[in-house]
């Protein structure tokens, strides 16, 4: 998997984050507060969310720049970087923020925009693996752990990765099982269906909704 890596102090992307106000009729700052209520008007650039964020040295745009393209309403930036994608939602950087900002959930949303508008993601191997476990727990209702390798395998051009040093060792120890198993049912369709109505998507790919 390639990751994003940090930007160059010259990078032409960070310099366009020194905008000293948000621009007017922000389309979305003001999808991202429509969807999840999150106020990112009030970040103040203070940097805490960086500063603990456990994935920030692999990302292209840090988390409080994130937050600063959404004040500017920078969506292209945003939408086409891998930091929304590389965020494992683990709540640090919302736990540290002094102003309680979801960032994490603002994360989510805008994963789901550009999903959403079609912005081919920037982390393909993740949006992949979204969607396999997605489209495991809309058929079976559970995960199908073998389903999941071998599509992502499959999806990746990697069709061994992780089958003889991880894979077999579990199939053999039973911690695996081979077939899928059905659970949930109808529960889980209905938590679909309303997913969809909600946010207006198809049953195929997408993030999950906010």
């Amino acid at each position: 998997m390639k990751l994003g890596g940090r930007p160059g102090k010259g990078d032409s992307r960070v310099l366009a984050l020194k905008a000293q106000q948000p621009v007017a009729g922000n389309e979305l700052l003001s999808q991202v507060t429509e969807r999840c209520g999150v106020k990112v008007q009030e970040c103040y650039q203070c940097g805490k969310c960086t500063a603990g964020c456990p994935i920030a040295p692999f990302m292209d745009l840090m988390p409080r720049q994130v937050m600063r393209a959404v004040q500017l309403g920078q969506s292209d930036l945003v939408f086409r970087s891998s930091t929304i994608w590389l965020c494992a939602s683990c709540q640090t950087c919302s736990a540290r923020c002094p102003l309680e900002i979801d960032i994490a959930r603002v994360m989510d949303v805008l994963r789901h925009l550009a999903r959403r508008q079609g912005v081919k993601p920037a982390q393909t191997d993740i949006v992949l693996a979204h969607d396999l476990f997605l489209g495991s727990v809309r058929r079976l209702g559970r995960l199908y752990e073998v389903g999941l390798v071998a599509g992502l395998n499959l999806g990746t051009r990697r069709p061994l990765a992780n089958v003889l040093d991880v894979g077999l060792p579990l199939l053999l120890r039973r911690k695996l099982h081979p077939l899928p198993r059905r659970a949930g049912g109808a529960q889980i369709r209905q938590m679909f269906a309303a997913a969809r109505q909600r946010t207006g998507t198809s049953q195929r790919g997408g993030s999950s909704p906010p």
